[in-house]
């Protein structure tokens, strides 16, 4: 469906104006360089097996994708990437990228690490929002145990109270949003895998009834390639205003579609992802719509690279005569990506984000490689990026 407003997205003047040439060029060669499928794939599986064998390959990584998709190793260094943004009102959702490590230890450092991230963000003008995964404070083998374990007429799994790991789960995000509380800081659950996520979606609202009484603090994510979340989102906003609570609604697609599939084959259970991308498209837009039209008791963030999503509910917006930068209305995209729906937006007025991942360069690979995978999976995803800087590019040289 077109889309006709004062809006364009085709800007990329606005879109790269936070970018020097010879940043477009790199990222020309990055997306270049992905584009190729087999290229993607073998430099995922090959990257990794470099650095552990001490290949010097971490300064070629650092000018390439860690410098097109992390703010940096640490959160000084990131800092620059913020107040860059900040420079073109567009704000920022902070994500302590190093993926999953098991251990008690290494969970509390995480923990320590955002809410590091917190007390930062509460230090910035353009921070609203830290990201949190459940699978980084938490065992995969306990999110799973729990994900099994019958659920008792409460509602709360069987052996969940018992079990000290749990415990000790709950009790790092209640210090999370505690701080975030404290310091005026949204925390958005990230979704995990459909066999992990119903203790983290149990978890979510509860922290909602407590954290969320007054204004959104904490947000659950919902991904939409999947066939039972819009109708999990109704339920969660039933929740909600039986509970008394603003319900905190991240919208994505999701990413762990080729995962979830093979999964289901394997097990011989249905595949709980949709079956095209039409009922993906259908869904997503069907639950930003839904969001908006209770935007009283829900605050929405449309985490989309999909220009027609984001027009679309742009669109609502004037329609319902809210104004763009309604406080429980955010849109957001990856650093890295899609700076000409970020830009773009934020020049005419919306609330709008970068997620922006930091952490050791060692550490947040495996982000980086999924960052890549993911952007051969969407299909003209990286060809609408490639054009659009070399449109800029070609903009640039015909002006000198």
């Amino acid at each position: 469906m077109n889309v006709s407003m004062n809006i364009s997205l085709e800007n990329t003047q606005n879109a790269f104006a936070y970018k020097t040439t010879a940043d477009l060029k790199k990222a020309r060669f990055l997306f270049s360089a992905i584009q190729s499928p087999l290229i993607a794939s073998i430099a995922t599986k090959l990257t990794p097996i470099l650095m552990k064998s001490g290949f010097p390959i971490n300064g070629i990584l650092r000018s390439t994708v860690f410098n097109q998709f992390v703010g940096g190793e640490t959160l000084e260094e990131s800092a620059r990437i913020c107040k860059q943004l900040g420079a073109y009102k567009v704000q920022v959702i902070l994500d302590y990228g190093v993926e999953a490590k098991e251990g008690e230890e290494n969970f509390d450092n995480v923990t320590d690490q955002i809410i590091n991230a917190i007390e930062f963000a509460a230090t910035q003008q353009n921070i609203p929002f830290v990201s949190v995964k459940i699978t980084g404070i938490a065992s995969m083998f306990l999110l799973e145990k729990l994900n099994e374990a019958p659920r008792l007429r409460s509602g709360i799994h069987d052996s969940e109270s018992e079990d000290a790991s749990w415990v000790s789960v709950r009790e790092r995000m209640y210090a999370i949003c505690e701080m975030a509380s404290e310091k005026g800081i949204g925390v958005l659950i990230d979704a995990e895998e459909t066999w992990i996520q119903d203790p983290i979606d149990r978890l979510a609202v509860e922290l909602m009834t407590v954290y969320n009484k007054s204004k959104a603090v904490v947000y659950n994510t919902y991904q939409l390639y999947r066939n039972d979340r819009l109708s999990f989102l109704q339920l969660s906003h039933k929740l909600a205003l039986e509970g008394k609570f603003i319900l905190g609604a991240k919208l994505v697609r999701g990413a762990y579609m080729e995962k979830e599939r093979a999964r289901a084959e394997k097990l011989g259970y249905p595949s709980p992802i949709h079956d095209t991308k039409d009922a993906t498209d259908k869904d997503y837009d069907e639950a930003a719509a839904y969001c908006l039209k209770n935007a009283a008791t829900i605050s929405l963030i449309l985490a989309s690279h999909n220009e027609q999503s984001n027009l679309l509910i742009a669109k609502e917006m004037e329609h319902k005569g809210m104004v763009a930068n309604h406080e429980h209305v955010h849109f957001s995209q990856l650093y890295g990506m899609s700076d000409h729906i970020t830009f773009n937006m934020s020049t005419a007025g919306y609330n709008v984000s970068k997620y922006l991942p930091f952490g050791p360069l060692q550490d947040v690979i495996p982000y980086l490689m999924r960052r890549a995978e993911e952007n051969t999976s969407v299909n003209g995803q990286t060809s609408r990026e490639l054009t659009l800087i070399r449109t800029e590019l070609a903009r640039r040289k015909a002006k000198k």
